[in-house]
Order: structure tokens, then sequence, then C-alpha cells
């Protein structure tokens, strides 16, 4: 009989917390709930009307959904991880090498998820029937569990039949400001959707322009995403597409409700993807190095146009 010591409990432990805190991709939240924050915060300018504890709990239903989309992710990918890990890491894709190295057993990832995806149902429920939110509350809220849970996870497996970035763009754009703004108000709002627009094109790029560093061990790993399928120069010329796109929709925004000041919080922005498209346009992306530089960028691109819409409504 083996015995375990103090000080392998401890790293037991310690590998836990840290290996569950790295699954978890704390910074990533962003991107959904800064888009929720801004929903919430558009309801209150254009109706007076926020209530702050129905805000709290639907961010933590935000924050679950995507909890379980992560820990799917480590599960369903470990293949392509560990390809990943050897053809060069990057801080943007490629996962967080918790499963795939080993530091975690992979039937965690799979348990959290699960876990997760029970508390959001759980969440959900709460919402809708003790505040009394609408009926579009449950519906929403399946769309998103599904886009979710199944982006990675068989036998869907969004990611590999390429819809999968176009749903990540819906649940991290039009999804998070439109259910924010309902479970506020009861409806929705024309100006929402203007609004969201911008932000789904900016975060559809994030993904793309995050395959780019798999791109080598996608192919091995047979993974359909859209850079796999239409190969780097199609996929760039899809990203600068996206980029345009997004800044034509935004100046649009402005024509639809958004108080004008946006346009003053969104020149850094255009400055930004102004050079994301030339290096993008040029294949810089070819340089590892540099495609990291393009994939924070391309980060901060999209938490920098929800961003400038939130101050406009703050100012």
């Amino acid at each position: 009989m083996s015995y375990m010591t103090v000080a392998d409990t401890s790293i037991s432990i310690n590998n836990l917390i840290v290996g569950f805190i790295k699954m978890s991709r704390p910074p990533f939240h962003s991107v959904g709930v800064l888009p929720f924050f801004l929903g919430a915060i558009m309801a209150y300018r254009m109706h007076n009307v926020f209530n702050l504890s129905l805000f709290l709990l639907s961010t933590v239903a935000v924050i679950l959904i995507m909890l379980s989309t992560y820990y799917n992710g480590e599960y369903s990918d470990i293949k392509e991880d560990r390809l990943s890990f050897v053809y060069g890491k990057s801080a943007f894709a490629g996962g967080t090498q918790v499963i795939a190295q080993g530091i975690l057993p992979r039937s965690y990832a799979k348990t959290a998820s699960y876990i997760a995806l029970g508390l959001t149902v759980i969440v959900g429920l709460i919402i809708q029937f003790y505040f009394k939110t609408g009926t579009w509350t449950i519906p929403l809220g399946v769309f998103g569990i599904i886009s979710g849970f199944f982006y990675s996870m068989m036998p869907i497996r969004w990611v590999a039949r390429g819809v999968g970035e176009i749903l990540i763009g819906i649940c991290y754009g039009w999804l998070p400001v439109a259910v924010s703004f309902y479970l506020q108000i009861g409806e929705f709002s024309p100006t929402v959707h203007w609004v969201s627009i911008p932000i789904a094109c900016t975060i559809f790029n994030v993904i793309l322009i995050n395959e780019f560093p798999d791109y080598p061990a996608d192919i091995i790993a047979k993974k359909s995403n859209l850079v796999v399928r239409y190969g780097k120069t199609k996929a760039g010329y899809l990203y600068i597409f996206m980029s345009v796109a997004s800044i034509v929709f935004f100046v649009l925004s402005v024509f639809k409700g958004v108080p004008e000041i946006a346009l003053l919080f969104y020149i850094p922005v255009i400055l930004i993807k102004v050079s994301l498209i030339a290096m993008v346009f040029l294949k810089k992306y070819e340089n590892r190095k540099t495609l990291e530089l393009i994939c924070g960028l391309t980060l901060t691109v999209n938490l920098a146009t929800t961003l400038a819409y939130v101050l406009s409504y703050i100012f």
C-alpha cells in the first residue's frame, strides 16, 4: 500500500487550483461580460431601467456558459493541442495545455464542463421564473448553451463544420448585448442589433486569426475550421473583409441611435485596424512572433470596440 505525503497532497492541490484557473481563462471572460454590460447600460440609458440583482445573476450565467465551453475545448481538442505544443505554443491558440500536458486528468475537464452546464440551467430557471423576464429568456439561453457546449464537443462539434466561427460571432457579439437588454426591458431594440454587428465582426476575427497558429496541427488532426478549409491566404482576405465591415457598421450604428461621441472613442480602434489590415494583407502572419502580435491586437480591437460603445452611453 502506498501513502500520499503532505508534500504530495500540497502539490496535488496546487495543480488542481492552478490547472482550473488556467482552464477557466479568466482574461477571456471579458469578451462575453463586456458586451453583456453594454446591453445593460443601453437599457438604463434608453429606458431608465436597471435591476442590479438580475444583472449580477445573469452575468454569472454568461460566465458559466463560457466556462462550460472552455472546459469542453480542453477535453475535446486534446489531440490538436498536443500537436500545437510541438509546432510552437501560442498564447492565443493551442488551448491552455493543462489537459494536453497531463497537468490534470482529461476527465476533470469533461466533468467540470457538465457541472458548469448544470449550474447554468439552474441559474437560467431562476432568472426566468423568479424575475419573470419574458418568453425569450429560455430560448435564447438554450441557443447560447448549445452553441457553446457543442462548439468542440462531439457529435455536433461546430468548429469542424465550418460554422463555429459564425456561431462565436453571434454568441459573443449579438447574443450578450441583446439578452442583457432584453432581460432588463422585456423587449428588443433595433439599436441593440446595430451595435452588436461590429462586435460580432471583431470577435469573429479573433477566432479566425487564432486558428492561424494552429493551422499545421489542425490539418493533421483534420479539424475542419475555416482556415483549414480555405487556407491562410483566403482566410486572411476574409479577416480583412470583416475588419472593414466592422468599421462600416460601427459608423452606421451612429446613424441608428448610438451617441455620436462613440466615433471619437472609436478613432484609436480604426488606427489599430488599419495596421492589422496591412499586416494581414502583406502576410506578416507567416512570422510566428508577428502572428502572436496580430492575435493580441485583434483581441484588443474587439474589446475596444465594445468599450467605445460603453463609454459613449456613459458620457
